[in-house]
C-alpha cells in the first residue's frame, strides 16, 4: 500500500523540465497555429531606436515557401536551448556578474552583522525590531533582489523573536514577507524589474517615481499586519497558529542565541555604507544617464571588489567567493536562456504575431484597468509553474509587451503587472524554495503559513490591481 501511495504522489516537474516541455509544445503549435506577421517600423524612444508593431497590418504567411519550412521539428527543439542562451547572453551575463559580486559582499559578513547588531540593540524595545528589520529587508528585495541571502538569518531571528515573547511565525513574516514584499514593490531589482524592462524594451525605468510609492504602500501594509500579528500573539500566546509546535522548538532556538555582543566593525560600516552609496548611484545613473544592464552590472562588480578589499580578502578568496556567488544565481541565469529558447521556436515558426493578433482581438476595447487586472491574473497562474522572477520575465515579456502595444497599453504597465503577479504569488506558492526553507527551519508546515498569510494576500492583491491600473493610465 505504501508503495502504491508513492506511485500516486504527484509533484510539479523541475522548472527546467517544464520549460523544455513548453519548447516541445511550442514546436507542436507551429504545425497547428497559422503563421503570420505584422508589419513593423523603427521608432525612437528616449534616444533608442527599436522595432514596433504596426497595428492592423497582420497577414498570414505560408508554412513553406520563401521563408523556408516554418514547422519546427526535433532538430529545432534540441537546438532551441542553445540558441536561447546565445540570444539572452547579455541578460545571463548580467545575472552572473551581479550574483558573483554579491557572493563577495555576503561572504564578508558585514550585512549579517549589521542586521544582527541592529536587532539586538533594539531588543529591549521589542516590537520596534519589526518595522526596522522589515524596512531593511524590503528595501533589499526592492533594490537588489534580496531573497536567498536571508536563509542564514532565520535561526537568528527565530531565536530573537522567542526572546522578545513572540512566536516563530513572526520571524518568518519579518524575513520572508519582508524581502518578498520588496519584490512586489520592486524599484531597481535587477532580477525582476530591470530584466523585465530589458526584455520588454522599456528603457530608463520611466515610472520609478510610481514604483517608490508602490513600495512604500506595500511595505507599510505588510509591516502593519506583522506588528498586529506579533502584538496579538504576545498578548495571547495560545492564539498563535504555531503555539503547540513552538512549545517543542522554543528550547532549541533559545539556546542558539549566546547573547554575545555583535561587533559591527569599521570595515563592516564601510561595506554597508558602500552598498548604500551604490544603490544611490544606480538610481542616479538610471534617471540621469540612462544606464542599462552593462553600467549597472559594472557598478555592482565594483562594489563586490570594494567589499573584498575592505574585508581584507586575498585575491584567491575574492575569486572563489565570486564563483560561489555566480553558482547561487546559475539557476536563474540558465532558466533565462531556456525560456528564450521558447521564443526562438515561436519566432522561427512565425506564430508569435498570430497569437498576439488573436489576443488583441479578444481583449480589444477593454478598459485599461480590466486589461491590467487580467494580466495580473495571468502572472498569478504562470508563477505557480515558473516561480523564478527572472525566468518568468524572460518567458512572458516577449509576448505580452507587444500585446500591450496592440491594445494601447504602455509596456511599463505590462512590466508592473508581471512584478505584482510574480511577487504576490510567491507569497502563497509551494514551489518557492526560500519560503519552504524558512518554514522548515522554523518547523512550520505550509498549511499554517497559508492560514496566516491568506488574508493579507487578498488585501495586497487588490492594492496591486489598483496600482497596475494607475501604471497603465499615467503612461511612460
Amino acid at each position: 500500500m505504501e508503495a502504491e501511495n508513492k506511485k500516486r504522489k504527484w509533484s510539479l516537474p523541475h522548472s527546467y523540465v517544464l520549460i523544455f516541455a513548453i519548447i516541445i509544445l511550442m514546436a507542436a503549435l507551429t504545425w497547428i497555429v497559422p503563421s503570420g506577421q505584422f508589419d513593423r517600423q523603427e521608432v525612437t524612444v528616449d534616444g533608442m531606436t527599436k522595432s514596433a508593431i504596426v497595428p492592423g497590418t497582420y497577414h498570414t504567411v505560408p508554412k513553406s515557401g520563401e521563408n523556408g519550412n516554418l514547422r519546427q521539428g526535433i532538430p529545432q527543439i534540441l537546438s532551441a536551448p542553445m540558441e536561447g542562451l546565445i540570444n539572452a547572453a547579455d541578460v545571463v551575463a548580467f545575472v552572473l556578474i551581479v550574483g558573483g559580486a554579491f557572493g563577495i559582499i555576503l561572504q564578508s559578513g558585514a550585512v549579517d552583522r549589521a542586521l544582527l547588531a541592529l536587532a539586538r540593540r533594539l531588543k529591549n524595545k521589542g516590537i520596534l525590531v519589526i518595522p526596522i528589520a522589515m524596512v531593511i529587508f524590503s528595501l533589499g528585495g526592492s533594490t537588489f533582489g534580496m531573497s536567498e541571502e536571508t536563509i542564514p538569518l532565520y535561526a537568528i531571528f527565530i531565536s530573537l523573536m522567542f526572546a522578545l515573547g513572540f512566536d516563530s511565525m513572526t520571524a518568518i513574516l519579518i524575513l520572508f514577507l519582508g524581502t518578498q514584499i520588496g519584490y512586489v514593490g520592486s524599484t531597481t531589482n535587477p532580477f525582476s524589474v530591470l530584466i523585465a524592462q530589458g526584455v520588454a524594451g522599456v528603457h530608463g525605468n520611466p515610472q520609478l517615481w510610481l514604483r517608490f510609492i508602490e513600495w512604500i504602500v506595500f511595505t507599510g501594509v505588510s509591516i502593519a499586519f506583522t506588528m498586529w500579528y506579533a502584538h496579538r500573539v504576545k498578548k495571547h500566546p495560545e492564539k498563535s497558529v504555531v503555539f503547540k509546535s513552538d512549545l517543542l522548538t522554543r528550547p532549541l532556538f533559545l539556546k542558539e542565541d549566546s547573547g554575545e555582543e555583535v561587533v559591527f566593525s569599521v570595515r563592516d560600516k564601510l561595506i554597508v555604507g558602500g552598498f548604500v552609496v551604490t544603490l544611490g548611484l544606480i538610481v542616479w545613473g538610471i534617471l540621469a544617464k540612462g544606464w542599462y544592464m552593462t553600467e549597472i552590472g559594472a557598478v555592482f562588480f565594483a562594489l563586490g571588489l570594494f567589499a573584498g578589499i575592505v574585508s581584507k580578502m586575498n585575491q584567491r578568496e575574492m575569486a572563489e567567493n565570486f564563483v560561489k556567488g555566480c553558482a547561487e544565481f546559475i539557476y536563474a541565469a540558465v532558466i533565462i536562456g531556456l525560456a528564450r529558447g521558447i521564443l526562438v521556436i515561436a519566432e522561427n515558426g512565425m506564430i508569435i504575431d498570430t497569437i498576439l493578433n488573436s489576443l488583441a482581438n479578444l481583449l480589444k476595447g477593454l478598459p485599461s484597468y480590466a486589461f491590467t487586472t487580467i494580466m495580473l491574473l495571468v502572472h498569478n497562474v504562470i508563477t505557480f509553474l515558473v516561480p523564478s522572477s527572472s525566468g518568468e520575465a524572460a518567458l512572458t515579456m516577449p509576448v505580452l509587451a507587444p500585446l500591450g502595444d496592440l491594445v494601447g497599453i504602455n509596456r511599463e504597465a505590462i512590466v508592473t503587472a508581471y512584478q505584482f503577479g510574480n511577487g504576490l504569488t510567491n507569497l502563497i506558492s509551494p514551489t518557492g524554495g526560500v519560503l519552504l526553507a524558512g518554514l522548515a527551519i522554523a518547523r512550520i508546515n505550509f498549511g499554517q503559513w497559508i492560514k496566516v498569510i491568506i488574508k493579507l494576500f487578498a488585501v495586497l492583491w487588490i492594492i496591486a490591481a489598483v496600482f497596475a491600473a494607475i501604471s497603465a493610465s499615467v503612461g511612460m
